[in-house]
């Protein structure tokens, strides 16, 4: 699968933001011409200071000035959060320091990044999964290596190329030199002769020296860089470049372990070998290329049973009035998000009354579709509208440029597969229904899609290449330029979800089976890293047992923290938490939640939440929903005495839903 425009792009009207910060402040120049990455694992390291930390697994990395900090993380956990505490256990340095200096990015991709201290001539191979920190060390250079606890035990190998030390926290750490290196040891600090060539440091997991080998055998083979390649639909391939003799040696969190191709005879799992980390045990997979292959996924318009013929009468009867209710000049917010949902909460309707055989309400939504989807692709939209900004290679809005708080901070890349997935669905569905008026706005309509989902890596493109979803996690991030001690997050994966799977409902509606299955695979991987670790599930030992046994569904999922709380609301809000990370219902919500087990325990959870004060209607719905899936009659008892619905939902998408079921529901 290759990148998906092959027409001439469009581009929006150039923005100029007041907002964004200045990439060029630790990027390298080679890198600043070209669309650059907003949601990255390293997003940290090139915004404010640069010296927030990142986790990179295993390890919390964080730089300063002219050195690095490497942090193998203690979990601190309570029933309502689990968090990774970052100690300096080791940091790196030269001895002869500047404290004026600053890192570089000089390179970035899928699986790693490279960070450079040019003035002390040390250059960080950060690679995804690598039980080693690996630094070059481009000219002859005293080095300095200090710790926060005290160091116990020094003792190296008779060649002065191993070197072992072990720490009063219990830490014992390696450290294996390609060339004989000579180190001196005090209390709390280790320095070098000068030295040029490449050290590897890498923690003894659990210090258990049975592992020691595992690591001596693999220590002189290290990656470089590495890249993630979607070549064929469900199946992604890691490949590394690696430097050294023999074998690569990396490790693989569970979703990996799962995906992992039994195929691959030259992928070897060392099943012993492990590395805690907050996603789960980091497991040793030694291979120079990975594949990963997850089931196929139906991208569909309808529901995969169909709607039940005696119910459609009741469907139509509501299909009705919300058609009617529909009428573009009455949307007062001018907010892409909100916007976005009302647009896709219409299209619901037209394909819902494909499904019942409706036809009658299609003109009339057809015609709403055009009149709120064409200002935002025109430019006229009065009050906001996309912008092309040619800084970091994106669409904000107009609101975004000169207010970070605009569009939910969309103008400084906040949410974009959340605002332009609900555009995305709405346009697929015009496309559907209305051709013509697709071929027109076709270059529009790619433009869109590309900003979060362009593959490409070619510097002359538009876009970064994926914006949200994060190959190596395999899931998706919401936080764009904002700095976080604990890394990127995403709350909403089933709006995510939503994005991938809109994308493909427009390849589909364009004839275009390369981005149908670049849609669907993400799609696939969406719902997977959710299920993952969004879907809390009674004695799963993913997470630690005090939050399991209080949780069900996460809130917000940091890089380097898991949170019961939401954005919007407290932790106790548990229909929200159930809600954010269900909606908007559609088809594809099925194998979201293709696990009745789960989805019982789930709103078993949350039912109790409906009685508190103020639980508005618009979240009942989507408990009931879920409640639904199990138990059908009694879900539609409760939504048909619902009084309000969510702003992209409707009593016809909850009947919809109820009935499409299948006969064999209870």
């Amino acid at each position: 699968m290759t990148n998906t425009q092959k027409n001439t792009p469009f581009i929006f009207p150039q923005g100029h933001s007041t907002v964004l910060p200045d990439p060029s402040n630790f990027f390298s120049s080679n890198l600043v011409s070209n669309p650059l990455p907003t949601n990255s694992f390293f997003q940290n390291f090139v915004l404010k200071n640069g010296d927030q930390p990142e986790y990179i697994h295993p390890y919390l990395i964080k730089s300063s000035n002219s050195s690095l900090s490497l942090s193998y993380p203690s979990h601190t956990f309570t029933s309502a959060f689990i968090y990774q505490v970052f100690n300096a256990d080791l940091t790196i340095s030269s001895s002869e320091q500047k404290t004026s200096e600053k890192h570089i990015i000089s390179s970035c991709s899928d699986l790693s990044v490279t960070l450079d201290i040019p003035s002390s001539n040390l250059s960080f191979f950060l690679v995804r999964g690598s039980p080693f920190l690996t630094v070059s060390v481009t000219k002859p250079t005293p080095l300095s290596i200090t710790t926060i606890h005290a160091i116990l035990s020094f003792s190296s190998n008779d060649s002065l190329t191993k070197f072992t030390f072990q720490f009063n926290n219990g830490q014992t750490w390696l450290l294996y030199a390609s060339s004989p290196i000579k180190l001196s040891q005090s209390l709390s600090e280790i320095t070098s002769d000068a030295f040029s060539g490449i050290i590897r440091i890498v923690l003894l997991p659990d210090s258990d020296f049975k592992h020691e080998a595992v690591l001596d055998k693999f220590s002189s083979c290290y990656p470089e860089s590495g890249e993630a390649v979607l070549r064929e639909p469900f199946s992604v391939e890691y490949k590394w470049e690696k430097k050294g003799s023999g074998d690569l040696l990396l490790l693989a969190h569970p979703l990996h372990l799962k995906l992992l191709s039994n195929s691959d005879s030259d992928v070897t799992v060392l099943d012993d070998f492990k590395y805690t980390s907050i996603d789960g045990e980091l497991v040793g997979v030694v291979g120079n290329s990975w594949v990963l292959e997850t089931d196929p996924v139906s991208i569909t318009w309808h529901s995969s049973k169909g709607v039940i013929e005696e119910s459609h009468d009741e469907i139509v009867s509501a299909l009705s009035k919300d058609v009617d209710g529909l009428d573009s000049s009455a949307i007062t917010t001018t907010s892409s998000y909100f916007y976005g949902k009302l647009i896709a909460r219409a299209a619901r309707l037209a394909l819902i009354a494909e499904e019942v055989f409706f036809f009658d309400v299609i003109p009339k939504i057809r015609k709403f579709l055009k009149e709120t989807i064409e200002p935002w692709l025109e430019g006229t939209f009065n009050g906001n509208g996309f912008l092309y900004d040619q800084t970091w290679g994106g669409i904000i809005t107009k609101q975004g440029s000169t207010d970070t708080g605009g569009d939910f901070g969309f103008g400084i890349y906040n949410d974009h597969h959340y605002h332009l997935g609900y555009f995305l669905y709405g346009i697929a569905v015009l496309v559907k229904i209305d051709p013509a008026w697709g071929r027109k706005y076709k270059p529009q309509a790619y433009s869109l899609m590309e900003d979060f989902m362009n593959l490409s890596i070619r510097s002359n493109s538009n876009y970064t290449r994926l914006r949200c979803f994060d190959l190596y996690v395999l899931h998706s991030w919401a936080g764009g330029l904002t700095e976080f001690a604990d890394g990127r997050n995403q709350e909403s994966t089933s709006e995510a979800v939503n994005a991938y799977y809109s994308a493909a409902l427009m390849g589909m509606a364009y004839g275009d089976a390369n981005l149908v299955a670049i849609g669907s695979t993400l799609t696939a991987l969406e719902m997977l890293g959710t299920q993952m670790w969004w879907h809390v599930k009674e004695g799963s030992n993913l997470y630690e047992e005090d939050f399991t046994k209080e949780n069900r569904i996460m809130g917000v999922l940091w890089a380097n923290k898991r949170d019961s709380g939401l954005w919007f609301a407290s932790a106790e809000r548990r229909e929200c938490r159930l809600g954010i990370q269900l909606l908007p219902i559609l088809p594809i919500s099925e194998v979201l939640f293709s696990n009745v087990d789960y989805v019982k325990e789930l709103v078993k959870w949350t039912l109790p939440a409906l009685n508190g004060e103020g639980v508005g209607e618009k979240w009942k719905g989507f408990v009931y929903a879920l409640e639904g899936i199990y138990d059908n009659k009694g879900a539609l008892q409760k939504i048909r005495s619902l009084n309000g619905f969510d702003d992209g939902n409707s009593l016809t998408n909850l009947l919809w839903w109820i009935h499409s079921r299948g006969e064999g529901d209870e």
